[in-house]
């Protein structure tokens, strides 16, 4: 198996993967541009590929051009609860018909792992919270629509708990759709940056190899999830 993983300026990743070569039999191919990385991507003889510490501005544009319906979901594991988070790009979400295919590609990676998906979508506001601004109306409107496209559309079980994301953790959704991918990026970033819960890294949707987008600022056990989960990926 061979996995390429980038290398930046946090160089946790190198020493990731030296305890990953411990114990996982695969060969690490060390990237060090965004070039580089896209190509390894593209190469159906790369097993994974993981973005690791480089930037990723750069790396999705040039995907897009290749796979322009690529989306992303941080794989979150913490504290019991195990769950995709989406959208979490910051361009990626903003239409219904975007977070649509994003809760349809999470739902049938779980069922890859043979897990039931449990779907949540939020909103800016609780459901009584309409009115109150246009922009908050505008996404409690898109929220129930979001909902009732994906009950038209898949067999999966999702409920709106509108700005009720804790109420959504304790009901064990294992799908998280954030109202845009800002929101999701912040959400993500309190949740695994600052309160420290475990990561695998982002899934990517939409391409035909493997592809988990990390964080530059995640820790030497962050990115050694991410080879994990990569590895496993692979297996399958």
């Amino acid at each position: 198996m061979n996995i390429a993983i980038g290398v930046g300026q946090n160089k946790d990743i190198l020493k990731a993967c030296k305890d990953f070569k411990i114990k996982y039999d695969a060969d690490i191919s060390l990237i060090y541009n965004d070039d580089d990385l896209v190509n390894a991507i593209l190469d159906k003889n790369t097993d994974a590929v993981i973005r690791g510490s480089l930037p990723a501005s750069t790396v999705i544009k040039q995907v897009k051009k290749h796979y322009p319906e690529i989306s992303r979901a941080t794989y979150v594991n913490g504290a019991g609860r195990e769950f995709l988070l989406t959208p979490v790009g910051i361009d990626e979400g903003n239409t219904l018909d975007e977070k649509l295919n994003i809760a349809i590609n999470c739902g049938e990676f779980l069922k890859r792992l043979k897990k039931e998906p449990k779907i949540a979508v939020l909103a800016d506001g609780r459901k009584g919270d309409y009115g109150r601004s246009k922009t908050i109306s505008k996404s409690i409107e898109d929220s129930e629509k979001l909902t009732e496209l994906i009950k038209q559309n898949t067999d999966f079980e999702v409920e709106n708990y509108y700005i009720l994301i804790e109420q959504a953790l304790n009901d064990r959704c294992n799908v998280i759709i954030a109202p845009n991918g800002i929101i999701g990026n912040i959400i993500f970033r309190t949740l695994v940056l600052v309160n420290s819960w475990p990561s695998c890294g982002a899934v990517t949707f939409g391409i035909d190899g493997i592809y988990i987008d990390t964080s530059r600022d995640q820790t030497k056990e962050g990115y050694l999830r991410s080879l994990i989960l990569a590895h496993n990926l692979a297996k399958l």
